[in-house]
């Protein structure tokens, strides 16, 4: 009788149908996007910065690269004027074309080294600043390997009587006439200041988001969010500018040493540069150009940052309308 049972019990057990969890979750995933997605949005925010702002870093190199030798007393206003009145508007805007190339590549590698350092460092603590701060340290590394030959490119078109009929013509003969090292020869300076540039940038946006977020929980959304994320980033950029500006002379100045008038150094050497420019113009020489480089970094960093998190948001709204087995080729 109870071989009877247990042979209909065996012959009416249906086992239960096995379904495998999909992991919805792939592990090159961070904040619900890839990296490609990352460097996607940081090429794009690069690119809109540099392109809007570039008339504002023309007149920040004319008054930094010259010093004395541009006449005393020159300003933003009295720059704009000589420039649009001996130039044209077309003035303004010679180089673009070399930091276009440079700005998205390099934007590119600079969040996402960014997002990926934040996720290690941050650990449980999301809001931890010094995370931040190294992880914007980490990027800025990485990224101005990839811009300082356009932005020396940049520089040399944007001086007044430049000799170069162009992009390609001024990488040909720096190539020739000075050689490869020439391209590079800002990347230390540009590193040491661009390292406390954006340890104090991220820190300080990070920081100004949080702190603007939390005043008002109800603006971390719609164009509420991007007015954040706006504020933010100009009281970023504009603090984190006006600290490394004597830096940024150094790096203009080798940047643009031997043309159009501009000194030639011995020594490539930071300290070689300030003792040069100080000699020259002063302690006040190393402060050349601070009010064109806040007036460029503030909305710099304002279009910048509010570009970078709508992109953000974009690919993290197209990554939730997608489903599983999707995400899961996306990242493999």
């Amino acid at each position: 009788m109870a071989t009877t049972t247990t042979t209909e019990a065996a012959t009416n057990y249906r086992p239960p149908e096995f379904r495998p969890e999909i992991n919805v979750s792939p592990p090159t995933i961070h904040d619900g996007l890839f990296f490609w997605q990352f460097m996607v949005a940081g090429s794009i925010a690069g690119s809109v910065e540099h392109t809007a702002m570039f008339p504002i870093d023309t007149l920040k190199t004319r008054m930094q690269a010259l010093g004395s030798g541009s006449g005393p007393g020159l300003g933003v206003r009295q720059s704009l004027s000589s420039i649009l009145k001996l130039e044209g508007a077309a003035g303004l805007y010679r180089g673009i074309w070399a930091m276009g190339l440079g700005a998205g590549p390099a934007h590119a590698v600079y969040f996402s080294v960014y997002e990926l350092c934040k996720k290690t460092l941050s650990g449980s603590n999301p809001n931890n600043p010094v995370a931040h701060a190294v992880s914007g340290v980490c990027a800025t590394v990485a990224s101005d390997a990839v811009i300082t030959p356009m932005d020396m490119v940049k520089q040399r078109l944007q001086l007044e009587g430049t000799p170069y009929r162009g992009v390609g013509d001024c990488i040909r003969r720096v190539q020739v006439e000075e050689g490869v090292a020439a391209f590079y020869r800002s990347y230390r300076t540009t590193v040491v200041m661009n390292a406390p540039f954006t340890a104090v940038h991220f820190a300080t946006y990070e920081a100004a988001k949080r702190g603007l977020s939390e005043l008002s929980p109800e603006s971390v959304s719609g164009d509420e969010g991007l007015a954040v994320h706006a504020t933010a980033g100009a009281a970023a950029g504009a603090l984190a500018a006006a600290v490394t500006t004597p830096l940024d002379v150094v790096k203009t100045q080798l940047q643009c040493q031997g043309v159009c008038g501009c000194d030639k150094f011995a020594s490539s050497s930071i300290g070689n540069v300030i003792r040069v420019v100080v000699k020259k113009d002063g302690y006040s020489g190393l402060m050349r150009g601070w009010v064109p480089r806040m007036l460029f970094h503030a909305p710099a960093a304002a279009i910048c940052w509010s570009t970078y998190e709508a992109s953000k948001s974009f690919f993290q709204k197209l990554n939730e309308a997608k489903n599983p087995r999707q995400l899961i080729n996306e990242s493999s």
